[in-house]
């Protein structure tokens, strides 16, 4: 690939990683404690977490994923943003109030006073999981591009990427992590806001040209609007969205913490409203560059190598102009944004982990009198230990690419939606309780088992094969724990004590 990554791009990669580490080092004071490490003193403004919420939602695989997308395709998938507003809404409304009226760090302590000691342990090792699957994933797709676009060994770029973001984190813990994101987000959209204006400039006939190219080719269609639940419609990708939306709002610890974070519960509310609402304008965005960038080649098809003309080579086509179009130091500046958008990811997630492991094992079930130095001592090795893991998946990732992938989806939507599923049933069925809400996980694992593996196994029988769109697999597998759990409630939990009402469930605020 014929690059001009000059020595004006160093030096701005090379400045934003200094930079990265010194947010790190410099809160360093502040992450001393634990309620520093995990909740930031729960000091901070609401723009600030509202951006790194955002910076939660841009990941690597957005950055490169969504233009790719979008250059292939339409803007189909962009209606996956659009649900955001209402999930935002039900989140301020129910979800973070009762967080914040619940001080406890970890998002999943309160399903044990619900359900019992079984689904708080299940709920923290599926989002564990989750993490691990997430961050060797993230780490992995970033790096994939950055080695052609750079040149370096793929496995150079994993080990970097996941070393220096630990550092940082483990130095400044949420603190840290917070003010990166809000820099790193930054980064991300001046440089997709750059790349969208340097392709319109450099439309031979000027903007008007891609306007046409695009209605031309049917490039801005948001899908079908029939409700056809066997392909990506208009209407399943809006309800995947809120589903998804709901799980990021009120299970996630990733978001939960944030809430913690912020320095009042009106803080908190604006902190949910700025990060769910930006990534509307900022996912359209990046599906504009991918719109963009097709017009772009459609118009300059010799300027496209070969190489990537082929429609399984779109995610690389952003990367390609970055390094081939972009003047020196704007070159540098989207690749710092990529490494800025894994980087934010992973960092949240090594923090949020060490939380949930102290929170929800160590001080559970290893040492429920842990002082503030021997709490401190866990949340550390729980970071290392668990970026190291996340290292060790992405390495493997780049060895057994296919086989890694598919066994990252299927393990995140096994598991991720018997929680949502499990929170809804304890925040709108007051009878259910612990032997109720294990059959309803069990029927929405089951469901969202069958629905992710069938259409896939050649020895599954064709009639028993799930006919759905598998954007549908965690709505319904949702909506099998909720019903389930509620049904088996009432001939399973009378008499059983165990598990008290949701404090929220009979409020109408």
């Amino acid at each position: 690939m014929p690059t001009h990554f000059t020595l004006l791009d160093g030096l701005v990669l090379v400045g934003f990683f200094l930079i990265t580490m010194g947010i790190g080092f410099y809160f360093r004071r502040r992450s001393g404690s634990v309620e520093g490490f995990t909740a930031a003193g729960r000091s901070l403004p609401g723009w600030l977490c509202g951006l790194s919420i955002l910076a939660t939602y841009v990941s690597s695989i957005s950055f490169l994923a969504l233009p790719g997308k979008a250059y292939a395709a339409n803007w189909n998938p962009f209606v996956f943003s659009l649900s955001l507003p209402l999930a935002a809404w039900v989140g301020v409304k129910w979800f973070l109030p009762f967080y914040r009226r619940n001080s406890v760090i970890s998002a999943y302590s309160h399903l044990e006073e619900r359900f019992g000691p079984w689904a708080r342990t299940y709920a923290s090792a599926c989002y564990l999981l989750i993490q691990l699957v997430r961050m060797g994933m993230i780490t992995y797709l970033m790096a994939l591009p950055m080695t052609v676009l750079l040149g370096w060994d793929i496995r150079s770029i994993i080990v970097l990427t996941t070393v220096l973001t630990t550092i940082y984190t483990l130095m400044g813990g949420i603190t840290a992590v917070i003010w990166t994101d809000a820099f790193q987000t930054v980064i991300l959209i001046g440089g997709a806001l750059t790349c969208a204006v340097v392709m319109i400039v450099g439309l031979p006939e000027g903007p008007g040209q891609l306007w046409e190219i695009a209605t031309t080719h049917d490039k801005f269609s948001l899908g079908s609007f029939s409700w056809d639940m066997t392909s990506a419609t208009f209407w399943v990708v809006l309800i995947y969205g809120l589903v998804i939306n709901l799980q990021n709002f009120g299970v996630d610890q990733n978001y939960i913490q944030r809430y913690h974070a912020a320095k009042s519960e009106r803080e908190a509310r604006k902190s949910l409203w700025i990060g769910g609402l930006l990534y509307l304008p900022v996912s359209a965005i990046f599906f504009f560059i991918g719109t963009a960038l097709f017009a772009y080649y459609t118009a300059r098809p010799e300027d496209l190598a070969p190489a990537y003309q082929a429609a399984d080579k779109a995610d690389f086509v952003f990367p390609y102009f970055i390094v081939t179009v972009l003047p020196p130091g704007v070159t540098g500046l989207l690749i710092a944004a990529i490494f800025s958008a894994a980087m934010s990811t992973i960092s949240t997630s090594l923090n949020s982990s060490a939380t949930v492991l102290l929170d929800d094992y160590y001080r559970r079930y290893v040492n429920r009198t842990a002082n503030e130095q021997q709490g401190m001592r866990m949340l550390r090795v729980a970071t290392v230990v668990w970026a190291g893991l996340a290292l060790l998946i992405a390495l493997l990732m780049s060895t057994f690419v296919k086989n890694a992938l598919d066994a990252s989806w299927l393990l995140a939507g096994i598991f991720s939606g018997g929680m949502l599923g499990l929170f809804l049933l304890g925040l709108l069925v007051a009878k259910a309780k612990s032997r109720g809400a294990a059959v309803g996980v069990i029927a929405g694992v089951v469901t969202i088992a069958w629905m992710t593996v069938s259409p896939h196994w050649d020895a599954w029988p064709d009639v028993l094969r799930s006919p759905f769109h598998h954007f549908l697999t965690i709505v319904f597998g949702t909506g099998a724990v909720l019903l389930t759990g509620a049904i088996a409630a009432l001939f399973l939990d009378r008499g059983n004590r165990l598990g008290r009402p949701d404090p929220t469930a009979s409020r109408s605020d």
